[in-house]
């Protein structure tokens, strides 16, 4: 094929799709590759366990942290407009950020503080070094982890519930765990880049990303919430319950995305569909150039794209076992740093989502891989099957 991909052995996703559908792994799943232009899809059970509706290329999936590029993406074009600066405090927008205190100890009370020694900056958020974020260790272990999950801002499965104003006042009643810059920390920082995006257009931030990033790449799927009219097409979200069988965590009608939410949160709140993914992935490729114009320059989608932390800062800031072995960070995504593994292409960055959902993208190989599936994830055990999904995907490369 022109797309450099083997279809005989590219079958061997669609059989892995149906053979974990079967077992009850999964409901049902699809992929989507694109390489030199084409697309390849595989797709294999339902959308719903109890009504039997079969997966389909236009299924809507909730996306989870594969949402984190996308913000990224938004911000960067504040500041190629230069609305937004990389390296000013942001305190101008984020006036609850400023004056910050930080934590002597994570085991510390939270009273038992120092001054921050700067301002937390753009760039601080976009490559997750504001100093907030989930600290990984069994939930209400460290005093600063309970204040969180008390306060209603805890990383977790289910969105923030609280509008963004409010999400801020919270957040600026916490003092920091990190300085500024100092360590790695993950997700905190993308949903207050949402807001500070929000704040720095003058829009809501789905508002923003519709008429700035979706409507010119045709994401016609992609939103913070499903209407009534697509429902139909939107999945079921399971997880797996004590036995491991597969229960219901999110229902399409009168679920959590039913209708527009009080947080759009920018660390992974997107719906979305395959297709759509694909199309900002093949942006991204072109170096932010789509049709009839560009979202991003070239310099700006290399800049996201370069690992930005580092060695002793990886060395400080656990994930989880291995994680940086292979693994940098840019902005809102990994970046792959050495070849440990089939599917471990150098240069190859995107993401994953905790309801098992992956975007990769290759410029090496001229390849934007996407899967999705809906069950909720409970630890890097259970992404198994989205690095299945990739290590087949680069096993059918056939050029």
């Amino acid at each position: 094929m022109a797309s450099g991909l083997s279809l005989k052995r590219f079958g061997r996703v669609a059989e892995a799709l149906r053979e974990r559908s079967a077992r009850g792994e999964i409901a049902g799943g699809i992929a989507l590759v694109e390489r030199h232009g084409e697309r390849t899809v595989a797709l294999a059970g339902v959308m719903d366990l109890a009504d039997g509706r079969p997966m389909a290329r236009d299924t809507i999936f909730r996306v989870a942290s594969v949402t984190k590029p996308l913000t990224a993406v938004a911000a960067m074009i504040l500041v190629e407009e230069t609305r937004l600066h990389l390296d000013d405090p942001v305190d101008q927008f984020l006036p609850e950020l400023a004056d910050r205190r930080v934590l002597r100890s994570l085991d510390g009370s939270l009273a038992d503080t120092v001054a921050a020694d700067r301002a937390i900056t753009l760039r601080d958020l976009l490559t997750f070094r504001a100093g907030l974020g989930a600290v990984m260790a069994m939930p209400g272990t460290h005093p600063i982890q309970r204040a969180m999950e008390d306060a209603g801002v805890g990383p977790g499965p289910v969105p923030c519930q609280i509008p963004p104003d409010e999400f801020m006042r919270r957040i600026g009643a916490l003092p920091l765990i990190h300085q500024p810059g100092e360590r790695w920390m993950y997700h905190t920082a993308a949903d207050i880049l949402g807001v500070l995006i929000a704040r720095a257009s003058g829009m809501d931030l789905g508002e923003f990303m519709r008429q700035r990033l979706f409507e010119p790449l045709g994401m016609k799927d992609t939103d913070f919430s499903v209407p009534g009219g697509k429902l139909d097409r939107f999945a079921t979200c399971y997880v797996r319950d004590e036995s491991g069988a597969l229960a219901v965590w999110d229902t399409p009608r009168g679920g959590m995305w039913s209708s527009p939410p009080a947080f759009p949160s920018g660390g992974g709140g997107l719906v979305s569909t395959a297709d759509d993914l694909a199309a900002f992935g093949r942006m991204m490729l072109n170096m932010g150039a789509v049709p009839g114009g560009r979202i991003l320059s070239r310099p700006a989608v290399e800049l996201m794209t370069t690992d930005h932390i580092t060695p002793a800062q990886k060395a400080a800031s656990f994930f989880y076992p291995g994680f940086w072995d292979s693994q940098g960070w840019g902005f809102g995504m990994s970046v792959v740093t050495r070849r440990d593994g089939v599917a471990a292409s150098p240069g190859r960055y995107g993401w994953d989502g905790g309801y098992g959902t992956t975007l990769a993208i290759d410029p090496r190989e001229d390849l934007v891989a996407v899967f999705l599936m809906q069950r909720v994830m409970t630890g890097p055990d259970d992404f198994r099957i989205n690095e299945d999904f990739l290590t087949l995907t680069y096993s059918a490369l056939d050029d």
